[in-house]
């Protein structure tokens, strides 16, 4: 009689996806999405792994996988102080970035008008001007609409995954 793999193998992907969010913050708001988008890394079939933007440069977009920009907005529209030199990086040590992929989880309060989402949109622009490419939709959490932000990102995170693996 043959051996059969068990159960768990049978629906277990052939490939594990890496992603990495990269995760900037000024109160920790978008610590706490980045980290409940983690919790769910085995619900998509994927190992997730979270990077605060303290100290990053262009580099860190050299490493295999696809990359979630996890921010937040601060002031008129700006990138928290922990994300400013990967955004400044982007544009003092620009390089084609075609092989990367990435989704954006942009966090802001409507109530700013012109500036909502200003943080998530300059890494967004800058990204595709480099040659990145955004996969899905901007996963919009606006602190006056969304009381479970954690959980909206989750729901955005798992349709972005089947749209991830649709190119893999």
């Amino acid at each position: 009689m043959p051996l059969s793999s068990p159960p768990s193998a049978i629906h277990a992907p052939n490939f594990l996806m890496q992603i990495t969010i990269l995760v900037g913050t000024v109160n920790g708001n978008a610590s706490s999405v980045a980290q409940a988008l983690q919790f769910c890394a085995d619900d998509i079939g994927a190992t997730i792994d979270v990077l605060p933007m303290d100290g990053l440069t262009i580099t860190a977009l050299d490493a295999p996988g696809t990359f979630v920009i996890c921010t937040s907005t601060t002031g008129v529209g700006d990138v928290p102080p922990n994300a400013a030199g990967l955004l400044h990086s982007l544009d003092a040590e620009a390089k084609y970035l075609g092989h990367v992929r990435y989704g954006l989880v942009a966090l802001g309060d409507s109530s700013y008008g012109d500036s909502f989402l200003g943080g998530g949109k300059q890494f967004d622009a800058k990204l595709q001007d480099l040659g990145a490419r955004r996969i899905g939709d901007i996963c919009v959490l606006d602190a006056m609409e969304t009381v479970q932000p954690e959980d909206d990102a989750v729901e955005w995170l798992k349709a972005w995954a089947v749209q991830l693996a649709t190119l893999a």
